[in-house]
């Protein structure tokens, strides 16, 4: 259960949620390349409340109609009034291209699939950014506090699958989200390492992405280079771990658990990265509001982030490190805000 948070460090938007006194069923979805969650909240008297959830392997489903079908299928007597979903994807005109999934989606897909009129495809960082209004203060873990009364915009970069981006436009009095595919802009080499980095993935890719490198996958992209151009050495141990299991968990587990030197390497290099475009959003969104680490990756390398390397690295940014030094820095703990963002918007829609 969750009401609006009102703190200096989280946005503040124009229209309460849920603040009617009519109980209205939201479904809400956060559709990624790996998994897709979808839930079933309660919405009035203030509250935005979760009734129940399911879990769903992206890719075993040829559409992500039949998900939502399915979902519904199992509900007892509460019917959705709305849909929200938010995706990892631009969404244009009601439509979007499942970036990881290549696959499409459209709001009248929906529509079509569930009898349900008020429809709505966000993108998925725009929908974290609307679940910053649910999160309570135990759902941080603060980087830097920055400035006593920072204000202004905010932007948020979430590493998972793939790299998102987002940011919310301070007006003055309010916070209004919106989507960017900045995880798609290219990738700045500043070291001979990271030059020779940068022809690696130009020969493996053709266009070098930060998301080829600040993602899951990127962890692993930066381990087989280093393992391969750089001769770094990789045991037959945890060469198997790696190929039965998750690449991106094992290197990261075995940076911080066995410091096992590759390991340790590829991490160092994925903070750094992170830290340098982070860098790099904050300049171009004028992010004084501040700065939250999104994603799946950030709550579970959290120590590696608190150890100053990534704050040295942020502060980077030519002559603007007094800006910089006065964002706040967040991660963002709770893995289902980009759901209850989702909810959050499905509650603002209104029913056709």
């Amino acid at each position: 259960m969750q009401t609006l948070k009102k703190t200096h460090y989280l946005p503040r938007f124009v229209t309460p949620v849920h603040n009617g006194d009519e109980i209205t069923w939201l479904l809400a979805g956060d559709l990624g390349g790996t998994k897709t969650n979808l839930a079933l909240f309660r919405s009035g008297e203030g509250i935005l409340d979760i009734v129940r959830e399911g879990k769903y392997a992206s890719r075993d489903y040829a559409n992500f109609t039949d998900i939502i079908q399915d979902f519904i299928s199992q509900g007892e007597g509460m019917p959705p009034q709305r849909v929200c979903i938010g995706v990892a994807g631009p969404v244009v005109r009601g439509k979007v291209e499942l970036t990881n999934l290549s696959r499409d989606l459209s709001e009248d897909d929906i529509r079509q699939a569930t009898g349900i009129k008020s429809v709505a495809l966000i993108n998925d960082l725009e929908a974290t950014a609307y679940g910053l209004a649910t999160l309570s203060p135990s759902q941080l873990t603060t980087l830097h506090r920055g400035a006593a009364d920072s204000n202004g915009n905010m932007a948020i970069i979430a590493p998972g699958t793939g790299l998102g981006m987002a940011g919310l436009f301070w007006d003055g009095q309010h916070h209004f989200p919106f989507p960017t595919e900045g995880g798609h802009t290219d990738f700045a080499p500043r070291t001979d390492l990271d030059i020779l980095l940068l022809r690696y993935l130009q020969e493996k890719y053709d266009i070098a992405s930060c998301e080829r490198l600040i993602s899951g996958p990127g962890i692993y992209t930066i381990y087989q280079f280093l393992r391969d151009v750089k001769g770094m050495e990789e045991s037959a141990e945890l060469g198997k771990a790696i190929a039965d299991g998750d690449p991106a968990a094992v290197i990261s587990k075995a940076a911080q658990e066995s410091r096992v030197a590759i390991c340790v390497k590829t991490m160092e290099l994925f903070v750094r990265y992170l830290a340098r475009e982070s860098c790099n959003l904050v300049l171009k969104m004028k992010a004084t509001g501040g700065l939250f680490l999104g994603g799946g990756i950030p709550p579970k390398i959290a120590p590696m982030l608190e150890t100053g390397e990534f704050y040295h690295h942020y502060l980077q940014g030519d002559r603007m490190a007094e800006l910089l030094a006065s964002v706040p820095i967040h991660i963002v703990n709770n893995d289902k805000s980009a759901l209850w963002g989702a909810a959050y918007y499905a509650g603002l829609l209104e029913d056709k």
